[in-house]
Protein backbone atom coordinates (compact mmCIF):
# COMPACT_ATOMS: atom_id res chain seq x y z
CA UNK A 1 0.00 0.00 0.00
CA UNK A 2 2.81 2.41 0.87
CA UNK A 3 4.56 1.90 -2.46
CA UNK A 4 1.51 3.03 -4.40
CA UNK A 5 0.85 6.00 -2.15
CA UNK A 6 4.15 7.91 -2.29
CA UNK A 7 3.31 10.02 -5.33
CA UNK A 8 -0.22 10.56 -4.02
CA UNK A 9 1.24 11.63 -0.68
CA UNK A 10 3.46 14.18 -2.42
CA UNK A 11 0.38 15.47 -4.24
CA UNK A 12 -1.51 15.84 -0.95
CA UNK A 13 1.37 17.61 0.79
CA UNK A 14 1.68 20.08 -2.09
CA UNK A 15 -2.04 20.93 -2.05
CA UNK A 16 -2.08 21.19 1.75
CA UNK A 17 0.90 23.56 1.80
CA UNK A 18 -0.30 25.73 -1.07
CA UNK A 19 -3.97 25.71 0.05
CA UNK A 20 -4.79 25.69 -3.65
CA UNK A 21 -5.30 23.05 -6.35
CA UNK A 22 -4.33 25.61 -9.00
CA UNK A 23 -0.95 26.42 -7.44
CA UNK A 24 -0.24 22.80 -6.53
CA UNK A 25 -1.07 21.56 -10.03
CA UNK A 26 1.28 24.14 -11.55
CA UNK A 27 4.04 23.14 -9.14
CA UNK A 28 3.60 19.43 -9.85
CA UNK A 29 3.16 19.86 -13.59
CA UNK A 30 -0.26 18.15 -13.80
CA UNK A 31 -3.80 19.27 -14.56
CA UNK A 32 -6.14 20.34 -11.75
CA UNK A 33 -8.62 17.60 -12.66
CA UNK A 34 -5.90 14.92 -12.51
CA UNK A 35 -4.70 16.24 -9.17
CA UNK A 36 -8.23 16.29 -7.75
CA UNK A 37 -8.75 12.71 -8.93
CA UNK A 38 -5.49 11.65 -7.29
CA UNK A 39 -6.48 13.18 -3.95
CA UNK A 40 -9.93 11.57 -4.01
CA UNK A 41 -8.34 8.21 -4.70
CA UNK A 42 -5.95 8.64 -1.77
CA UNK A 43 -8.80 9.57 0.57
CA UNK A 44 -10.82 6.54 -0.57
CA UNK A 45 -7.93 4.15 0.02
CA UNK A 46 -7.24 5.60 3.48
CA UNK A 47 -10.92 5.86 4.35
CA UNK A 48 -10.29 9.36 5.73
CA UNK A 49 -11.10 12.80 4.37
CA UNK A 50 -7.86 14.78 4.17
CA UNK A 51 -9.04 18.04 2.59
CA UNK A 52 -12.01 20.33 3.02
CA UNK A 53 -12.94 21.79 -0.35
CA UNK A 54 -15.10 24.81 -1.07
CA UNK A 55 -15.62 26.81 -4.25
CA UNK A 56 -13.03 29.34 -3.08
CA UNK A 57 -10.53 27.48 -0.94
CA UNK A 58 -9.07 24.17 0.17
CA UNK A 59 -7.71 23.35 3.61
CA UNK A 60 -6.57 20.19 5.42
CA UNK A 61 -8.97 18.51 7.82
CA UNK A 62 -7.77 17.51 11.30
CA UNK A 63 -6.58 14.23 9.83
CA UNK A 64 -4.98 16.05 6.92
CA UNK A 65 -3.20 18.49 9.22
CA UNK A 66 -1.79 15.58 11.22
CA UNK A 67 -0.52 13.94 8.04
CA UNK A 68 0.97 17.24 6.87
CA UNK A 69 2.84 17.78 10.15
CA UNK A 70 4.12 14.21 10.50
CA UNK A 71 4.70 12.93 6.97
CA UNK A 72 5.85 16.22 5.45
CA UNK A 73 9.13 16.59 7.38
CA UNK A 74 9.91 12.87 7.05
CA UNK A 75 9.43 12.91 3.31
CA UNK A 76 11.63 16.01 3.09
CA UNK A 77 14.37 14.15 4.99
CA UNK A 78 14.12 11.18 2.61
CA UNK A 79 14.33 13.50 -0.39
CA UNK A 80 17.38 15.20 1.12
CA UNK A 81 19.11 11.84 1.66
CA UNK A 82 18.41 10.74 -1.91
CA UNK A 83 19.54 14.14 -3.15
CA UNK A 84 22.76 13.76 -1.17
CA UNK A 85 23.68 10.65 -3.17
CA UNK A 86 24.61 12.90 -6.08
CA UNK A 87 27.97 13.49 -4.39
CA UNK A 88 28.97 9.98 -5.47
CA UNK A 89 28.65 10.88 -9.13
CA UNK A 90 31.81 11.64 -11.05
CA UNK A 91 30.60 15.18 -11.64
CA UNK A 92 28.60 17.22 -9.09
CA UNK A 93 25.01 17.45 -10.25
CA UNK A 94 21.55 18.39 -9.08
CA UNK A 95 19.14 21.29 -8.76
CA UNK A 96 19.63 23.86 -6.00
CA UNK A 97 16.52 25.92 -5.15
CA UNK A 98 17.11 29.30 -3.48
CA UNK A 99 14.58 31.92 -2.41
CA UNK A 100 15.77 35.53 -2.33
CA UNK A 101 14.65 39.11 -2.80
CA UNK A 102 15.26 40.99 -6.03
CA UNK A 103 18.11 43.13 -4.67
CA UNK A 104 20.37 40.29 -3.39
CA UNK A 105 19.55 38.28 -6.50
CA UNK A 106 20.65 41.10 -8.80
CA UNK A 107 23.66 42.33 -6.82
CA UNK A 108 25.00 39.20 -5.08
CA UNK A 109 23.65 35.89 -6.37
CA UNK A 110 23.75 36.44 -10.11
CA UNK A 111 27.19 38.16 -10.31
CA UNK A 112 28.69 35.15 -8.50
CA UNK A 113 26.65 32.42 -10.18
CA UNK A 114 27.38 33.64 -13.70
CA UNK A 115 31.06 33.02 -13.00
CA UNK A 116 30.49 29.69 -11.24
CA UNK A 117 27.90 27.88 -13.37
CA UNK A 118 29.84 27.56 -16.67
CA UNK A 119 32.30 25.28 -14.89
CA UNK A 120 29.56 22.94 -13.61
CA UNK A 121 27.06 22.27 -16.42
CA UNK A 122 25.33 19.50 -14.44
CA UNK A 123 24.42 21.82 -11.55
CA UNK A 124 21.14 23.66 -11.99
CA UNK A 125 20.08 26.64 -9.87
CA UNK A 126 16.50 27.82 -9.46
CA UNK A 127 15.99 31.20 -7.80
CA UNK A 128 12.55 32.15 -6.54
CA UNK A 129 12.16 35.92 -6.23
CA UNK A 130 10.28 36.68 -3.03
CA UNK A 131 10.47 39.58 -0.56
CA UNK A 132 8.78 37.56 2.20
CA UNK A 133 10.46 35.67 5.03
CA UNK A 134 9.87 32.33 3.34
CA UNK A 135 9.81 29.10 5.34
CA UNK A 136 12.31 27.23 3.21
CA UNK A 137 11.50 23.85 4.75
CA UNK A 138 7.77 24.08 4.07
CA UNK A 139 8.29 25.53 0.59
CA UNK A 140 10.98 22.93 -0.21
CA UNK A 141 13.77 25.36 -0.96
CA UNK A 142 17.34 24.25 -0.31
CA UNK A 143 18.36 27.66 1.01
CA UNK A 144 17.22 31.25 1.37
CA UNK A 145 18.82 34.68 1.48
CA UNK A 146 18.17 37.28 4.20
CA UNK A 147 19.98 40.08 5.96
CA UNK A 148 21.99 38.73 8.88
CA UNK A 149 19.60 40.08 11.54
CA UNK A 150 16.67 38.16 10.00
CA UNK A 151 18.15 34.65 9.99
CA UNK A 152 16.55 32.25 12.48
CA UNK A 153 18.89 30.92 15.16
CA UNK A 154 18.29 27.27 14.23
CA UNK A 155 19.65 27.80 10.72
CA UNK A 156 23.19 27.60 9.39
CA UNK A 157 24.05 31.04 7.99
CA UNK A 158 26.84 31.79 5.51
CA UNK A 159 27.67 35.43 4.82
CA UNK A 160 27.52 36.17 1.10
CA UNK A 161 27.89 39.96 0.97
CA UNK A 162 29.47 42.92 2.67
CA UNK A 163 27.37 45.11 4.98
CA UNK A 164 24.29 46.66 3.40
CA UNK A 165 23.36 50.30 3.99
CA UNK A 166 20.14 51.99 2.93
CA UNK A 167 19.59 55.51 1.60
CA UNK A 168 16.60 57.86 1.46
CA UNK A 169 16.53 59.59 -1.92
CA UNK A 170 14.35 61.79 -4.08
CA UNK A 171 14.58 63.47 -7.48
CA UNK A 172 15.52 67.16 -7.78
CA UNK A 173 12.06 67.77 -9.27
CA UNK A 174 10.48 66.36 -6.11
CA UNK A 175 12.47 68.69 -3.87
CA UNK A 176 11.83 71.74 -6.07
CA UNK A 177 8.85 72.88 -3.98
CA UNK A 178 9.38 70.86 -0.81
CA UNK A 179 11.73 71.20 2.18
CA UNK A 180 14.20 68.38 2.73
CA UNK A 181 13.45 66.20 5.76
CA UNK A 182 15.93 66.68 8.60
CA UNK A 183 14.64 63.90 10.87
CA UNK A 184 12.80 60.65 10.14
CA UNK A 185 9.64 62.14 11.68
CA UNK A 186 9.66 64.78 8.93
CA UNK A 187 8.86 61.99 6.45
CA UNK A 188 5.26 62.06 7.68
CA UNK A 189 4.85 65.29 5.74
CA UNK A 190 6.30 63.85 2.53
CA UNK A 191 5.10 61.66 -0.32
CA UNK A 192 6.95 58.35 -0.03
CA UNK A 193 7.01 55.21 -2.18
CA UNK A 194 6.10 52.14 -0.15
CA UNK A 195 7.20 48.52 -0.27
CA UNK A 196 4.55 45.83 0.22
CA UNK A 197 5.71 42.90 2.35
CA UNK A 198 4.01 39.67 1.23
CA UNK A 199 4.69 37.82 4.49
CA UNK A 200 1.94 39.60 6.41
CA UNK A 201 0.57 41.84 3.66
CA UNK A 202 1.67 45.03 5.41
CA UNK A 203 3.86 47.90 4.29
CA UNK A 204 7.51 48.06 5.25
CA UNK A 205 8.22 50.60 8.02
CA UNK A 206 11.35 52.59 7.17
CA UNK A 207 14.03 51.84 9.76
CA UNK A 208 16.53 54.36 11.07
CA UNK A 209 19.18 54.57 13.79
CA UNK A 210 21.44 57.28 15.19
CA UNK A 211 23.45 57.39 18.41
CA UNK A 212 21.90 54.10 19.52
CA UNK A 213 18.37 55.43 19.02
CA UNK A 214 16.28 53.21 16.71
CA UNK A 215 13.19 54.49 14.95
CA UNK A 216 10.68 52.97 12.51
CA UNK A 217 8.46 55.29 10.47
CA UNK A 218 5.34 54.22 8.57
CA UNK A 219 5.22 56.52 5.59
CA UNK A 220 2.43 57.44 3.18
CA UNK A 221 2.36 58.02 -0.54
CA UNK A 222 0.63 57.46 -3.86
CA UNK A 223 2.59 54.38 -4.92
CA UNK A 224 3.17 50.91 -3.49
CA UNK A 225 5.37 48.24 -5.10
CA UNK A 226 6.54 44.79 -4.05
CA UNK A 227 9.86 45.19 -5.84
CA UNK A 228 12.74 47.45 -4.83
CA UNK A 229 13.87 48.29 -8.39
CA UNK A 230 10.42 49.65 -9.27
CA UNK A 231 10.56 51.85 -6.18
CA UNK A 232 13.90 53.27 -7.29
CA UNK A 233 12.62 53.97 -10.81
CA UNK A 234 9.58 55.79 -9.43
CA UNK A 235 11.83 57.95 -7.25
CA UNK A 236 14.00 58.85 -10.24
CA UNK A 237 10.82 59.88 -12.06
CA UNK A 238 9.96 62.28 -9.22
CA UNK A 239 7.01 60.43 -7.65
CA UNK A 240 8.31 60.63 -4.09
CA UNK A 241 11.01 59.62 -1.65
CA UNK A 242 12.42 56.10 -1.69
CA UNK A 243 14.19 54.00 0.94
CA UNK A 244 16.50 51.71 -1.04
CA UNK A 245 19.87 49.96 -0.71
CA UNK A 246 22.66 52.49 -1.02
CA UNK A 247 24.48 50.69 -3.85
CA UNK A 248 21.39 51.04 -6.05
CA UNK A 249 21.06 54.77 -5.39
CA UNK A 250 24.70 55.88 -5.66
CA UNK A 251 24.94 55.90 -9.50
CA UNK A 252 21.80 58.05 -9.70
CA UNK A 253 23.11 60.36 -7.00
CA UNK A 254 26.38 60.73 -8.87
CA UNK A 255 24.55 61.56 -12.11
CA UNK A 256 22.34 64.12 -10.37
CA UNK A 257 19.09 62.22 -10.96
CA UNK A 258 18.62 61.66 -7.23
CA UNK A 259 19.48 63.59 -4.09
CA UNK A 260 20.11 62.00 -0.70
CA UNK A 261 18.60 63.02 2.65
CA UNK A 262 18.79 61.71 6.24
CA UNK A 263 22.19 60.15 5.54
CA UNK A 264 23.25 60.35 9.19
CA UNK A 265 20.14 58.34 10.17
CA UNK A 266 20.82 55.38 7.85
CA UNK A 267 22.75 52.53 9.52
CA UNK A 268 24.54 49.58 7.97
CA UNK A 269 23.05 46.09 8.23
CA UNK A 270 25.03 42.88 8.64
CA UNK A 271 24.99 41.92 4.97
CA UNK A 272 23.13 39.14 3.18
CA UNK A 273 23.44 35.56 4.39
CA UNK A 274 22.61 32.28 2.72
CA UNK A 275 20.79 30.13 5.28
CA UNK A 276 19.65 26.52 5.35
CA UNK A 277 18.54 23.93 7.97
CA UNK A 278 21.28 22.57 10.20
CA UNK A 279 20.06 19.02 9.63
CA UNK A 280 20.17 19.30 5.86
CA UNK A 281 22.07 16.54 4.08
CA UNK A 282 24.45 18.57 1.93
CA UNK A 283 25.34 17.27 -1.53
CA UNK A 284 28.56 18.02 -3.34
CA UNK A 285 26.63 20.33 -5.69
CA UNK A 286 25.09 22.25 -2.80
CA UNK A 287 28.45 22.64 -1.06
CA UNK A 288 30.01 23.99 -4.24
CA UNK A 289 27.22 26.56 -4.66
CA UNK A 290 27.57 27.67 -1.04
CA UNK A 291 31.32 28.08 -1.44
CA UNK A 292 30.87 30.04 -4.68
CA UNK A 293 28.46 32.44 -2.95
CA UNK A 294 30.51 32.83 0.24
CA UNK A 295 31.66 36.40 0.96
CA UNK A 296 35.41 36.88 0.92
CA UNK A 297 36.57 40.22 2.24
Amino acid sequence: MLRGNVNDLIAFLTVARERSFTKAAAQLGVSQSALSHTLRGLEERLGVRLLTRTTRSVAPTHAGERLLQTAGPRLAEIEAELYGLSEFREKPAGTIRITAGDHPTETVLWPKLRKFLPGYPDIKVEIGLDQSLTNIVEQRFDAGVRLGEQVAKDMIAVRISSDVRFAVVGAPSYFANRPRPRTPQDLLGHTCINLRLPTYGGLYAWEFERDGHELAVRVEGQLVFNGIFQILNAAVDGFGLAHVPEDMALPHIASGHLERVLEDWCPSWTGYHLYYPSRRQSSAAFNLVVDALRHRS
